[in-house]
């Protein structure tokens, strides 16, 4: 019979359910000092405090810990030839402040031909925290640290984490013994003071760096200083005895800059064989402050910041100018481009014969309408990634009122096309129109227009050169991008400027009044598109808007055509539709919803997170990536065409693959920092996981087949189908 305590339950249960209960609390005391984690493929990162209470007036350590996957790197204060030190913003309750990070002696990672200084494996970065007196016992703090760091491998991705650590304030602390231990073990390993103070010389082109308490012993001797101008980083730093200790022999910076005649730094090497750091202050030759402000000090380069591509690492200026030459001219194949085209070639067909030269005009104001508005996107794009922020190629179709813009545009030339209002001097023909004056500015914004409406649009080569273009200076950057202008203008181009293509064109006749009406068709049908893109930007409310930006517009044109001389009516008339339309634009902007990525999706089809890929992976799941929106004409061709195809969707289902969507309709930093990780600047972009932790992604090409994603996902899924051999 079992033993029962004093109040009558059976011993061996209670001591059961006391177990049973420790073992459920546990857990959450072990996390209680731990904030929730930041996760991303390449680094896992939270906040550890060595307090599960704090007590008023005390200081206690906290720290940002980083868990780097294999291969990557975060880096020191100084990072080196490239990079960019973590950096924390703390938001701490009144009274509480927060010291600088207590930074872990780092290590030199080379980067071919570069010499990175950072941190690899699992990093704590310890922080002291002081609580005012004033605390009292019984109230909580909170404290919120935003954090961001560079990770690099052979590209670099710009990362940041919000966290938050929540404590009670106790008449004494309460101590959580692991947190402790770990931070402990991190502060006894940072550099300790070197107890002597270093000399820096001149020594020819070098400087010597004599290091008099160091034991001639010491190995793997290396100088790490705070400031980035002294040193060629990436330069051996040969060690030799010197009477008093050590004196190791470096390269001058290019850029060399020394404003102080006192500089800090840390020397790591090993003794004993156990690797050791100390923190030296080093004192410079009058002589070496005196050369670094003279006229002769060069500028320092750029630090490299902006990621590199996957895609496109191995581009060089030249193959990225063919791939958007070509590019460009596939653009033209795409069917958000080929009505204007065909705009162009009828003015074409009806100049060919009796005004060639007006046709080789025509042909030339195009081509600047082309170039002038790709380098207007060019400038944007390329000017916001040099200042670190992403935007792609379509970005402008981000915006709902641009997106209504369009559309209204779109509306207005389609009835154009059918005859219900001329645009020009002359409404008797396009001949005439474009030999006028007015034709020369139609013929340089028909070219503007074709650029404008090609953006939903990608081609093939096209996303890799743009790609490269926007992780490039901004001259090599804009130089691919008029290589896709002049590869879009050449079709157009070359129709103007030979005589042989022109004479294929048949006789003007009633057939360019038919067709040119046909054409009004197309542009509806785009009209439509765009104003559905904006039902998903901004639900029924972005509707409403466009179709209100419709009617005002086309209230303004009637009204430019019946009050011909009523000059006072039609500038208040156009007034008030102009208020309307701007009325229409603002109501879109505040009715717009949050982008479709952050909302699951229906069917098999879920919303897309680097933290959902990492996790199928884990499972053992193939994983395919759809980046798309609804503005990309592309994108929406692939998924008729390919992705909803039945056979595609038995063999997702069969290989067990899970497929994710990131819908880029709406700006979203986190897809945008996908995109540039695989070296694109705009969708679409089809990625296959194979079912592999931390295994790197196959990239489709981004005209898609049933079969081409069939065959991926055998190969992801690691069963690719073999060939039997002869």
């Amino acid at each position: 019979m079992a033993q029962t305590s004093r109040q009558g339950f059976p011993r061996q249960g209670f001591l059961h359910k006391a177990v049973l209960a420790f073992a459920l609390i546990a857990p959450a005391l072990a996390i209680a000092a731990e904030s929730a984690a930041v996760s991303s493929p390449r680094v896992t990162a939270t906040l550890l405090s060595s307090r599960d209470a704090v007590q008023p007036g005390e200081r206690f350590q906290v720290a940002l810990v980083q868990k780097i996957a294999r291969g990557w790197h975060t880096y020191w204060q100084n990072p080196g030839d490239s990079g960019e030190a973590t950096r924390i913003d703390w938001a701490l309750p009144a009274g509480m402040t927060a010291s600088d990070i207590r930074w872990p002696a780092p290590k030199a990672l080379p980067v071919e031909p570069l010499v990175n200084f950072g941190f690899e494996g699992t990093l704590l970065l310890p922080v002291e925290i002081t609580v005012p007196e004033s605390a009292k016992p019984g109230e909580r703090v909170t404290l919120k640290a935003n954090a961001t760091w560079l990770v690099c491998e052979k590209i670099c991705i710009p990362e940041e984490g919000a966290f938050t650590l929540d404590l009670p304030v106790e008449a004494a602390a309460i101590v959580d013994e692991n947190a402790q231990s770990r931070i402990d073990a991190t502060l006894a390993a940072l550099p300790q003071p070197a107890g002597f103070k270093a000399k820096l010389t001149s020594d020819g082109d070098r400087l010597a760096l004599s290091l008099p308490g160091l034991s001639a012993q010491a190995s793997e001797i290396r100088f790490f200083p705070l400031s980035d101008t002294l040193i060629e980083h990436a330069a051996p730093q040969p060690a030799t005895p010197a009477a008093d200790g050590v004196s190791l022999q470096l390269a001058r910076s290019s850029a060399f800059k020394l404003e102080n005649a006192e500089l800090s730094g840390v020397v790591t090497f090993k003794e004993g064989g156990l690797p050791r750091s100390l923190a030296v202050t080093v004192e410079a030759e009058p002589a070496l402050l005196t050369a670094a402000t003279g006229a002769s000090a060069a500028p320092r380069p750029a630090v490299v910041r902006l990621p590199l591509p996957v895609e496109g690492a191995d581009l060089t200026l030249w193959a990225a100018l063919a791939f958007a030459f070509a590019g460009g001219l596939i653009l033209n194949l795409m069917p958000c481009v080929l009505p204007v085209l065909f705009i162009k070639a009828l003015g074409f067909a009806q100049l060919a014969r009796a005004h060639r030269d007006e046709v080789r005009e025509q042909g030339m104001l195009f081509l600047g309408g082309v170039v002038v508005t790709f380098m207007i996107l060019a400038g944007i794009v390329v000017g916001f990634a040099a200042l670190g922020s992403s935007i792609g190629w379509g970005f402008q179709l981000q915006s709902p009122p641009l997106v209504i813009a369009l559309a209204v545009i779109m509306t207005l030339i389609g009835f154009n096309l059918l005859g219900a209002f001329e645009v020009g001097t002359s409404a008797g023909g396009v001949g005439q129109d474009l030999a006028s004056r007015g034709g020369r500015l139609g013929a340089f914004m028909t070219g503007a227009l074709a650029v404008v409406v090609a953006t939903p649009c990608t081609a093939p080569f096209m996303g890799a050169a743009v790609g490269y273009a926007v992780t490039q200076p901004p001259a090599m950057g804009l130089a691919v991008f008029l290589a896709l202008a002049l590869g879009f203008a050449l079709p157009v181009l070359a129709l103007s400027f030979a005589p042989g293509l022109l004479r294929l064109l048949p006789k003007p006749g009633r057939w360019m009044v038919i067709l040119k009406q046909a054409f009004a068709f197309p542009m509806f049908a785009t009209a439509i598109w765009l104003v559905w893109v904006a039902s998903v930007q901004a639900g029924p409310g972005g509707v409403l808007a466009a179709l209100v930006a419709v009617l005002a517009a086309g209230f303004i044109v009637w009204l430019v055509g019946v009050t011909r001389g009523t000059g006072r009516l039609r500038l208040a008339a156009s007034g008030l539709a102009a208020l309307v339309a701007l009325g229409a634009g603002w109501f879109v902007l505040q009715s717009a919803v949050p982008s479709a990525t952050s909302e699951a999706r229906a069917g098999d089809i879920q919303a897309w997170t680097p933290e959902r890929v990492a996790g199928l992976q884990a499972e053992g799941k193939p994983v395919f990536v759809n980046f798309t929106a609804a503005w990309c004409i592309t994108c929406l061709a692939n998924e008729r065409v390919a992705l909803s195809r039945q056979e595609v969707k038995d063999a997702f289902a069969e290989l067990k693959v899970a497929s994710l969507k990131a819908d880029w309709t709406n700006r979203n930093s986190a897809i945008a920092q996908a995109l540039a990780e695989q070296g694109r600047a705009g969708v679409p972009l089809y990625l296959f996981y194979p079912g592999k932790k931390d295994a790197q992604p196959e990239i489709l090409p981004q005209l898609l087949t049933p079969d081409m994603l069939v065959t991926a996902a055998r190969r992801a899924a690691g069963k690719e189908i073999k060939t039997a051999s002869r």
